[in-house]
């Protein structure tokens, strides 16, 4: 029984150490895993380099973001607007923000103060878009190495949590 629990370790070795190479399609060239790997880190590595150029920090108030938010004309604190984003913002945002400290992602309190209303929106509706194409989004998820989750937020309810974030300054 031992002999035989040995011979499958063994095998299963040695099954694990072969291979590895990959023919080039293109060329007789043959590549690594190890080297494709390693090629994929460094587009990476670029990309975040590039990305933590960007002062968090610092008020980017043109920047409206990539979605369906282009323009938003803000008025008046609507106050059953920002009851419903609270409770929004509770639901769908907690377990990754706090308002007034780095978490999982961003502190949002005062971010009104430093993203335009759109870009907020866009944020909240189309996470996935902005982290691989708005500079900002690459800082953040360059930042704080987690991406935002697409929790499917309806315009009427981003807009709701926008409302609320608003009277967080």
């Amino acid at each position: 029984m031992k002999l035989k629990f040995l011979s499958v370790l063994a095998l299963g070795a040695v099954m694990m150490s072969c291979g590895g190479e990959k023919k080039n399609e293109n060329s007789s060239v043959k590549t690594t895993k190890k080297k494709e790997v390693k090629e994929e880190v460094k587009k990476d590595e670029v990309k975040t380099e590039t990305s933590l150029k960007i002062d968090l920090s610092a008020p980017m108030l043109d920047n409206k973001g990539i979605g369906p938010i282009k323009n938003l004309k803000l008025e008046a604190i609507n106050d059953d607007l920002v009851a419903k984003g609270k409770e929004v913002y509770r639901v769908n945002c907690t377990a990754c923000h706090k308002l007034k400290k780095r978490y999982i992602g961003p502190a949002l309190g005062g971010v009104t103060k430093i993203r335009s209303p759109e870009w907020i929106m866009n944020m909240i509706m189309n996470p996935e878009e902005m982290i691989a194409k708005d500079p900002i989004g690459k800082a953040l998820i360059a930042e704080y190495n987690a991406p935002m989750a697409n929790q499917n937020i309806s315009e009427e309810d981003a807009r709701a949590i926008l409302e609320f974030l608003r009277t967080k300054n």
